[in-house]
């Protein structure tokens, strides 16, 4: 190990380290060994003498809880660094990857490929665009760095634009495409960026609110505004630029910056590890979204993370997927790696609807994803496999079987027999034949949807932790640990502790496993929140830690799970204070006829009420054998009139009863009564975030006739004992 440096805050001296040492080459993606832990060894260990009154010991990653990791080596410390060494190493390599529509066939493309030295000079001809017309069009000093907002689905210049700003010390300031004309207008005008780079079709939104957006001077588009085949006086431009000079911004085609940039190229101005690489903004439940400052420093130790953690392939150069938006930390730091150690970097087409004709097309070695889109890659399979008639579905259950209950005594759930004659098949079918690992990130996901895509695969299926706070990573899953029901141990960049939350009885003295809101400590921890001074003191304390406001739990091989959230608990009219999450959580991984739920409370009420998302797969046959006719799940008008019908509720109400009866919730804590619907919480009636949780408050506004129909209603059912799991 080669010490960068050393510091100590109050509690426990740190030391941040490097994996390799400065004399040592900076080894290839598939030349690092991710952490590995014997079975039944601990993964993550306390620090002797860190315990204090009202908080667990420090717990530390078991591979080296001497120090915290900060880089992977001593010459890449800043995002620039990182992209300096995939031009040593891989220049002539496929970079970024997109497909074009071919209209005389109606098809697309296979990909096509820009190499990381083409890409290097893109990045320095718009980075010296972005200059140029800072200085000249928007009247930025000289001297002044300025954040460069970003607005668009992710594809190439999304990228190009990034690299530019980690080129000349500049700062990508992010918005989503979800958030809305109010959040937009706020980022903007609280980050005063005087370029915004958007695809055309975000422009209109923008130049409908410019006039409250003062410091906007530039809008770039990432698409060109004249085509050959345009008629005059008919152009894109034409029909844009009398707008955008009536709200006193000018306007700019993306290849048009890149050539005023090569006509004036400018020498890059290389970041220090403590500037500014990034603001992203929170998708915050309530209230306007925080600006989460990410320094150079914290984006490579969260890479670190990831790559020392998270295992590509070992035979060739990795490929990712990028289909998550980029504008979101989970996809961010997939992006960083891959810039940062050659690897190929392939964009959606269009929607996520068509997401696996490009997985099918790019083959990709890793797969980051959340469970939300998990859940129908599984219900899918189900279909295809377990749940198909005949020979082939009786060889896909006895292979589901084996490979459970292989995992189930502390095995990989990889049998060879079963991995020849099953999974290589699914795996091919679905385009993931070259698949090493998948991520699971941004939502908790069920044990059932976890250990079936284990089967199926026969990946390394891991379950992650992270905030835009920690550079999305915090909690990874050991790939060989098939263990359901946690999301692993600290990585190497992060020390993490849980403090008392008495109010709603979580405490680190519990037993057998101490529990308690996650504090995390460490290089990947976010610098601040900009211009917060005192939301960013609510959330750092003295010592350093940051308050996730997780509830979690940490279990004898050190290793953490999410139960709940702090903020989110309500008191019943009899005084009791309920956790939803914990109760949602529960329910959700012990029924697999829902794939949503929120559990809903009024104060003057004395029990709760659930709106349940129905999973349409499973909750069809189910409907279909308790009504005694054929109810197809694609038929939406048919599984809604299922889904209204008295006897399915009372029927699915018991299956929740049996799963609280297992967790041997208090009476005041069981759902009463339910109302299923067809995804009740999607972007589109905008209740979930960017990052897929549920919007509390909105949602319960959004669903208010139902609940009180809930409550008019009363108590469904009376008798609790019945169970539907033969059903299933």
């Amino acid at each position: 190990m080669s010490t960068i440096n050393e510091y100590s805050l109050p509690g426990i001296p740190h030391k941040v380290v490097s994996v390799f040492p400065q004399e040592s080459p900076v080894p290839r993606k598939n030349e690092v060994q991710v952490c590995r832990t014997p079975f039944g060894k601990p993964q993550g260990v306390p620090l002797p003498g860190s315990e204090k009154p009202g908080y667990t010991a420090i717990y530390r990653n078991a591979h080296q809880p001497e120090a915290l990791v900060n880089t992977i080596h001593p010459t890449i410390l800043t995002l620039y660094d990182g992209f300096a060494n995939s031009l040593r190493n891989h220049a002539d390599a496929n970079c970024l990857g997109h497909r074009e529509y071919i209209p005389q066939y109606k098809t697309w493309s296979p990909y096509i490929w820009e190499s990381f030295a083409r890409i290097d000079e893109r990045r320095s001809e718009l980075g010296s665009g972005l200059l140029k017309l800072a200085r000249d069009v928007a009247g930025v000093e000289k001297k002044d760095k300025f954040g460069v907002a970003i607005f668009s689905p992710n594809r190439p210049e999304w990228v190009i634009t990034d690299l530019a700003t980690h080129a000349y010390n500049l700062y990508g300031v992010t918005l989503y495409d979800s958030l809305g004309p109010d959040a937009s207008e706020y980022i903007l005008n609280l980050t005063e960026s005087p370029i915004l780079v958007a695809s055309l079709n975000n422009i209109p939104a923008i130049l409908t609110i410019k006039h409250k957006l003062p410091h906007l001077k530039v809008i770039i588009s990432m698409d060109e505004l004249e085509s050959p085949t345009d008629t005059p006086g008919n152009t894109r431009r034409s029909l844009l630029n009398t707008w955008a000079k009536a709200q006193n911004v000018a306007l700019y085609s993306f290849t048009e910056v890149e050539r005023i940039g090569r006509n004036a190229l400018a020498p890059h101005n290389p970041p220090a590890p403590d500037d500014i690489m990034t603001i992203n903004f929170t998708s915050g439940t309530t209230g306007l979204p925080k600006g989460v400052v990410i320094t150079h420093a914290n984006a490579v130790a969260g890479m670190t993370c990831a790559t020392l953690h998270i295992e590509g392939s070992q035979v060739r150069n990795d490929v990712f997927l990028s289909y998550l938006p980029l504008a979101h930390i989970y996809e961010r730091i997939t992006l960083c790696v891959a810039m940062s150690y050659g690897v190929s970097y392939g964009f959606l087409h269009g929607s996520v609807l068509e997401l696996i004709d490009d997985i099918k097309t790019l083959r990709p070695t890793v797969f980051t994803s959340v469970p939300r889109l998990l859940n129908r890659i599984e219900e899918a399979l189900r279909a295809k496999t377990v749940n198909a008639p005949g020979l082939a579905g009786k060889i896909s259950r006895k292979a589901l079987q084996a490979k459970l209950e292989n995992m189930a005594n502390g095995g990989t759930g990889k049998i060879a027999i079963w991995d020849m004659l099953w999974s290589r098949k699914i795996r091919k079918n679905a385009g993931f034949d070259r698949l090493v690992t998948a991520v699971s990130g941004s939502a908790p996901i069920t044990d059932n949807t976890l250990q079936f895509l284990r089967a199926a695969f026969a990946c390394n299926m891991i379950q992650g932790y992270g905030l835009t706070e920690s550079f999305a990573i915090g909690l990874v899953g050991e790939p060989d640990d098939k263990a359901p029901g946690h999301c692993g141990p600290p990585v190497l960049g992060v020390e993490v502790r849980l403090k008392d939350v008495p109010e709603m009885h979580y405490l680190a003295t519990d037993k057998p496993h101490p529990r308690g809101e996650l504090l995390l400590r460490g290089p990947i921890v976010f610098r601040e929140y900009y211009k917060e001074p005192k939301k960013t003191a609510d959330a750092i304390d003295e010592e350093g830690w940051f308050h996730t406001g997780d509830v979690a739990k940490i279990d004898e091989l050190g290793r953490v799970s999410i139960i709940d959230r702090v903020k989110n608990f309500f008191k019943l009219a009899q005084g009791e204070y309920i956790a939803p999450e914990q109760i949602e959580n529960i329910y959700l991984a012990g029924c697999e006829l829902v794939s949503q739920v929120f559990v809903h409370g009024d104060s003057v009420q004395t029990f709760l009420v659930a709106i349940l998302g129905i999973n349409p797969d499973i909750f069809s046959r189910f409907a279909s054998k308790l009504l005694n006719r054929d109810i197809s799940p694609d038929n939406l008008d048919e599984l809604a009139v299922a889904a209204n019908d008295r006897k399915i509720r009372e029927a699915v109400l018991r299956e929740l009863d049996r799963i609280a009866k297992k967790a041997n919730f208090q009476g005041y804590e069981r759902v009463k009564n339910i109302v299923l619907k067809i995804d009740p919480f999607n972007f589109e009636n905008d209740l979930l975030t960017p990052s897929l949780k549920t919007k509390r408050p909105e949602s319960a506004r959004y669903y208010r006739n139902d609940i009180d129909m809930m409550y008019a209603e009363g108590e469904l059912i009376n008798n609790n004992n019945g169970s539907i799991k033969a059903m299933l």
